[in-house]
């Protein structure tokens, strides 16, 4: 993970990421969680977003299989796929959170030839359920091939690996909890103790504070 430590120093240092044990945050599915993430307030500081297109072109370039697409999940990632797609001269769809109610009620938006290896872009993997929805749409309705998901962020829970492995899918995050957990003790952002609590989340987001 070449740029991991790097992705990690610049969302702590623009306050992307919110760190608190106690109170912690609620996520809209109820999780308490130590960690609040905010990725696209990357999209507004230059330099930190040409860092992560850089990264994310690093890492599609890495992957066993070349894309013939690059599809990003709504709404938060839309720009870093076509960013990305833009960087690789490739072409560019993404995946809405549900079909549209009128007209054609797909999915997929944007021109998506069948038979296609696509890539797929997303912000932030925390249970994996956005991710893994629009890969199956991708090869439901957009009949692609996808095998790869690369997204800036991860909060490596299980949950989210057991979903990826279900699906036949691999994933990459560029950064990851662990990492910002070492960013943040390195730079005193928390007591020791409180970033020991916070790393309990990633092996049980259910008891992490008991």
């Amino acid at each position: 993970m070449p740029h991991g430590q790097r992705i990690a120093e610049l969302l702590l240092n623009i306050g992307a990421v919110k760190l608190s044990v106690d109170p912690p945050f609620t996520w809209t599915s109820g999780i308490k969680s130590p960690i609040y993430c905010d990725n696209r307030m990357l999209y507004s500081h230059p330099e930190a977003r040409k860092f992560v297109v850089d990264a994310f072109v690093s890492r599609v370039h890495s992957l066993t299989v070349p894309p013939d697409a690059i599809a990003g999940t709504a709404m938060a990632a839309i720009g870093w796929a076509a960013l990305v797609a833009d960087r690789l001269n490739l072409p560019f769809v993404y995946v809405r959170a549900k079909a549209k109610e009128h007209g054609t009620k797909k999915l997929i938006e944007g021109d998506l030839r069948p038979e296609k290896h696509v890539v797929l872009i997303e912000d932030l993997l925390s249970t994996g359920g956005s991710a893994v929805s629009s890969v199956e749409a991708l090869r439901d309705e957009g009949k692609a091939t996808l095998s790869d998901v690369v997204a800036i962020f991860s909060y490596e829970l299980l949950e989210a690996t057991e979903k990826a492995q279900i699906a036949q899918v691999h994933l990459h995050p560029l950064s990851t909890f662990s990492l910002l957990l070492d960013v943040a003790s390195g730079q005193g952002r928390l007591p020791e103790a409180d970033i020991e609590t916070a790393r309990r989340f990633i092996r049980g987001p259910e008891n992490w504070q008991s």
